[in-house]
């Protein structure tokens, strides 16, 4: 074939510029730096968005003690002879025990007269209705006092079509004046997202009840009254490196009065004081008044859950301070000492032997192995002057008495700004062990940040928490955020900055964690959820990809002018060994919507030991979701490339983070 001059000389001078496109990096695999810390990345959860009671806490009845601020809120009742809550106090009473007053002082006591079944009763809605399972079993139970006559509880699962989908009997027996625990199950006929179940009361005589109680058959590992399995087995798919629980601003409270108080979570659920949650009220544009903490899933099963995951557990205690958005009320210095005393009785609890009070508190509980905690947060997202004399306080007590528990100390709600650079100068000068920093930013923000670290000093002893962060679509408290792809990739492209500073950043976690579908205060969110399903978003599968591939040491990558990737040319990357495995893991994040033909060079190996893994996530369209019918839109997607000497060439899509395995 003969080629025209013209045309020969026109490939001539087109090829160099193919050539000079080509996206080069350098892989310096012979030159390990930072190990990667075990907890990189991890999990921060918070009971908001009905991420506890109604998500996590399996429990299906809502305010089932009674105990809410209005005491039949969740609760209708039933009663062929009148309409409304017209019988309350006729058939039906509520009783208040002021010797119950610190726990659970309200009860209901049905009188019966030869009442037939279905006349007398109760419905109650659930979290936004009961997610129900075809063939699943369903256990009641109730604490019941009957002093005379005989009564029988009937119970119907009732569909949103109002057809029956299971049922069930309970008789109390003849207790005197004593309260016991009454038990039975039943198994549903059909699958329904918003059922509500039907109580019903037959028989003569008069019957207290409390504690009223539904939990699916299928809970985590079969525990009873335990947390939802589906919602606990995302978070292990995570394979996180850390659990930071409870909180967040319920740690807080609005005032001191319903700050989270640990020990008033632990021990039998009935005597777990039920208390408001912040988020009830806190936005006027998302209220939820029947919003309240049950503590059902207590600092036991935090802990439980974090060992059953292979998390670390990152307990957060108040530090004597409210929300200082709300309230910002504080303990006098003079008075901080039972403040200091629980987090001293923490550790015991977690770790203590079982011959301490607190180490056989948690053995009578079922668990005489420590939990071995390691880090302890004082107080959430606290600022000020304020905050830090009383972090010294603590600081003093804990480590006099516990040197080798790392505490994670607050610096506030922004990265930037006068209330940071003094608390982060505070900090520093006090050699904290961690800074817990946060930022809810636009995805603008993250990708213009992914070097925040590259500058942090190397020589202090004060490692950075990316305690919480989250692109905003659209702002921060926005009911228009989306969990959308230019989010996601904008977290990516950040994380290479965590991960490549990885002496500096040791710890990393999104926030929120969990967002129920109807009941959300707070957007975006990791993982959301309806009664019966879970849905990864993309933000998640971007923190999977990251906890998943985490490796142990931090290799150089670089690119143009042999410096790190952080954004030229819309690229950013990071590299990591996996010294188990004997593997190189490289993470490339394209921002651009242009395709990229990638050269990557591996330095210090004489040759590449086959073909290597590549997990992709893309998706042409920035402002695309999952969502709950189509949870897959945007999902990893795995494949082979091949490797050519030491090195690997590929195109890397527009809107794409990529992870390559190597094996070395």
């Amino acid at each position: 074939m003969r080629i025209p001059v013209l045309s020969f000389l026109l490939l001539l001078q087109v090829a160099p510029i193919f050539a000079q496109n080509k996206a080069v990096f350098s892989v310096q695999a012979d030159k390990p730096g930072a190990a990667v810390s075990p907890t990189m990345w991890g999990i921060f959860f918070e009971d908001i968005n009905l991420g506890a009671d109604g998500g996590l806490y399996a429990e299906l009845i809502k305010n089932r003690s009674f105990e809410f601020f209005k005491p039949l809120m969740g609760w209708q009742i039933r009663n062929s002879k009148a309409t409304g809550t017209l019988n309350f106090g006729s058939n039906l009473l509520m009783i208040n025990r002021p010797e119950r007053a610190e726990t659970n002082p309200r009860y209901l006591q049905v009188t019966l007269n030869k009442t037939p079944k279905d006349s007398l009763g109760l419905t109650n809605e659930g979290f936004r209705g009961m997610g129900i399972k075809k063939d699943l079993r369903y256990d009641f139970s109730v604490l019941y006092r009957l002093q005379s006559g005989n009564a029988k509880i009937h119970l119907e699962l009732v569909s949103e079509k109002g057809e029956i989908i299971g049922s069930g009997v309970f008789a109390p027996k003849n207790t005197g004046d004593v309260w016991q625990k009454g038990e039975t199950s039943f198994t549903a006929s059909a699958t329904d997202p918003k059922a509500k179940l039907n109580i019903w009361f037959e028989g003569t005589g008069v019957l207290d009840v409390d504690m009223l109680s539904l939990f699916p058959g299928d809970t985590w590992k079969g525990r009873k009254g335990g947390l939802r399995a589906d919602m606990v087995q995302i978070l292990a798919d995570l394979k996180p490196g850390f659990i930071r629980f409870p909180g967040g601003c319920i740690v807080e409270g609005h005032d001191l009065s319903v700050r989270y108080q640990w020990k008033r979570t632990i021990g039998p659920i009935e005597e777990r004081k039920l208390v408001v949650n912040r988020w009830n009220y806190e936005f006027a544009h998302r209220p939820t008044p029947d919003y309240f903490q049950t503590f059902g899933l207590g600092f036991l099963e935090y802990f439980q859950m974090a060992e059953d995951i292979g998390a670390e557990p990152l307990p957060i205690l108040n530090c004597g301070m409210a929300c200082q958005f709300n309230s910002a009320e504080v303990a006098p210095l003079e008075d901080l000492a039972p403040y200091v005393q629980d987090a001293l009785d923490l550790i015991e609890f977690a770790n203590g032997s079982t011959a301490t009070k607190w180490g056989k508190m948690r053995a009578d509980l079922g668990h005489p192995a420590p939990f071995k905690l390691k880090m302890l947060g004082v107080g959430n997202e606290n600022w000020g002057p304020q905050y830090i004399e009383r972090l010294k306080i603590f600081q003093a007590a804990l480590k006099r008495e516990h040197p080798e528990i790392q505490l994670v100390c607050s610096s506030g709600i922004a990265p930037t700004g006068e209330l940071f650079d003094y608390l982060n100068g505070e900090l520093r000068a006090m050699k904290a062990d961690f800074i817990d920093e946060h930022y809810y930013s636009r995805p603008e923000w993250f990708l213009a940040n992914a070097k925040r670290y590259d500058t942090y000093d190397r020589k202090s002893k004060s490692k950075v928490f990316a305690g919480e962060y989250a692109g905003q679509s659209d702002k921060t408290v926005s009911v228009l955020n989306k969990n959308n792809w230019r989010t996601a990739l904008a977290e990516a492209a950040y994380m290479t900055g965590l991960e490549r500073n990885a002496d500096v950043v040791q710890m990393a976690s999104y926030a929120p964690l969990f967002g129920h579908v109807d009941g959300w205060q707070w957007k975006p969110n990791l993982i959301w959820v309806d009664n019966l399903k879970t849905m990864p978003t993309p933000n998640y599968q971007v923190q999977k990809l990251y906890s998943n591939h985490k490796g142990s040491q931090v290799v150089p990558i670089l690119y143009k002018d042999k410096l790190p990737a952080t954004g030229q040319d819309s690229l950013y990357a990071s590299a990591m060994l996996d010294q188990t495995s004997n593997e190189l893991i490289i993470k490339i994040v394209n921002a651009s919507a242009k395709q990229q033909l990638t050269q990557v060079n591996i330095d210090g190996v004489k040759k590449l030991d086959g073909p290597a893994k590549l997990i992709t996530l893309q998706h042409d369209n920035l402002e695309a979701e999952n969502t709950m019918e189509q949870p897959g839109v945007i999902a990893p997607i795995e494949s082979v490339i091949q490797t050519k000497g030491r090195g690997i060439e590929m195109e890397i899509k527009g809107h794409s983070f990529s992870v390559i395995r190597v094996n070395l």
